[in-house]
């Protein structure tokens, strides 16, 4: 069968449910996915409740109802299918749209997943996003909600901007009239809020000497060009409100910036998408920054309040959203300079940091990720945390860069090896990944990951 197939045969079974229970995961993609299916359901008729899962593994699986519903795991289920089996959910009662790393079982539930095809950079929401599309081509409007979703989920990273179908799917959005794809823009986070001197302060790929990391400096550096910072009411300007030839001026600069300093531009640009249906300078507005926001709907536990969002709401709950978002960061700045004040232990291929029970589980890979923009890019980090409602257990985070992961380096592979040897189980991606293992395992964890990695940087040097 193609892929197109699949999806074809996931339409039909979900247009001809009685009722459907969306079983997702609580990160940006997660959400997004089953804000995509929770509309197209509803939009034919089909009863629905959704079910949101920070993981799937045995004690998350109570929650996974055993009623006459169509069970639609989305954004995970593909590498648990055995724990699902184990549930007792029958061949008839599942399907499962994902993205991840397929673990086979004795029932071989019905599956879309974009990998057995060779297509690499489509996140979950994607799929979702096909599957609605096949469902009904009025549907297209929630291209918007997969493009989000495959931006929070990195598939726009390594190429600077959307490819394959996952770009296809951002210009159906195109089409619908609420996504606007701007080609050859600034690869930077917060074009859409934040002010032109912290937008690019903020910016780690490509680091840009003397602005990275360096709000002053990036003032400086704007105002030698004469950029108007703040505008006629003294409000801060963002880069979404610069004029062309404003940003024709900045983007020559940054490039004798790099140039000058023997760096690549190769990276400085790439395709942003905004969406012109929501209002300016809002969290909304762009595809990374709305997806952070539904990042912090799900690290605090309340997914449900992003997927209402997504839906729609821009009254309470998105006020609600709002606020969160506001704590998400407040509690990762905190996380990022713990990191940074605290030190990392190295090894040869990776360097590790535990923080106990300081921070939150569900924040600690975006402070990891975060805090790689002052450490040693040249090696993935690990974070160590404990879990408050399981002393038992520790939860591992690990990021790297899109120039290692090139290299030969996959986090996913090392994760689930690693921690399959140490009893306890991980997945991911190659570029950011996770795993639980037993409290107490974490020296010889770290040692197998160091071993594992220096296997892939071995076996990636022979391969170039």
């Amino acid at each position: 069968m193609a892929f197109t197939d699949d999806l074809l045969e996931a339409s039909e079974i979900i247009r001809s449910a009685d009722s459907v229970t969306i079983i997702s995961h609580i990160d940006a993609d997660g959400i997004a996915s089953e804000a995509i299916l929770k509309e197209a359901v509803g939009r034919g008729k089909i009863p629905s409740e959704s079910v949101f899962l920070r993981q799937l593994e045995p004690l998350m699986m109570k929650w996974v109802p055993k009623d006459d519903s169509l069970k639609i795991f989305v954004d995970l289920g593909a590498g648990q299918q055995n724990l699902i089996e184990e549930h007792g959910l029958l061949y008839e009662e599942v399907i499962i749209l994902d993205h991840h790393i397929g673990q086979p079982s004795k029932t071989e539930y019905r599956q879309v997943n974009c990998l057995p095809y060779g297509v690499t950079k489509l996140s979950a929401a994607g799929i979702a996003y096909l599957v609605a599309r096949e469902m009904d081509s009025s549907n297209r409007d929630l291209a918007k909600l997969a493009v989000v979703g495959n931006v929070g989920d990195m598939m726009a990273r390594e190429g600077c901007g959307l490819v394959g179908p996952a770009r296809e799917i951002a210009l159906d959005g195109v089409k619908a009239g609420n996504v606007r794809a701007i080609s050859h823009d600034l690869n930077c986070y917060g074009l859409s809020t934040r002010p032109i001197h912290i937008c690019l302060s903020y910016s780690d790929d490509p680091v840009i000497p003397g602005i990275s990391n360096n709000p002053n400096g990036a003032q400086l550096f704007l105002e030698r060009l004469g950029i108007q910072l703040r505008d006629s009411e003294g409000q801060w300007r963002v880069w979404e409100d610069l004029g062309s030839e404003e940003r024709r001026i900045i983007a020559s600069a940054l490039v004798e910036q790099l140039v000058a300093h023997g760096e690549s531009v190769d990276r400085l640009f790439g395709e942003s998408y905004i969406f012109p249906d929501e209002a300016p300078r809002s969290p909304l507005r762009n595809a990374s920054e709305y997806a952070t926001l539904l990042n912090a709907c799900g690290r605090w536990t309340r997914p449900a309040i992003g997927s209402e969002v997504c839906r729609g709401d821009r009254g309470l709950i998105y006020q609600q959203a709002e606020e969160m978002l506001r704590h998400h960061r407040s509690v990762i700045r905190e996380l990022f300079q713990y990191i940074i004040r605290t030190g990392v232990a190295r090894t040869e291929n990776f360097q590790w940091i535990h923080t106990q029970d300081q921070f939150p589980d569900t924040i600690v890979g975006i402070g990891a990720g975060m805090a790689l923009s002052k450490l040693d890019r040249r090696l993935p980090i690990m974070v160590f945390c404990t879990l408050p409602d399981d002393p038992e257990v520790v939860k591992v985070s690990m990021r790297t860069v899109d120039r290692v992961v090139r290299s030969g380096i996959d986090l996913q592979a090392a994760l689930c090896e690693a921690s399959a040897l140490v009893g306890g189980a991980g997945g991911g991606h190659a570029i950011a990944a996770g795993a639980y293992i037993p409290a107490g395992t974490e020296e010889t964890f770290v040692r197998r990951i160091d071993e594992i990695l220096a296997r892939q940087s071995a076996q990636g040097t022979k391969d170039c």
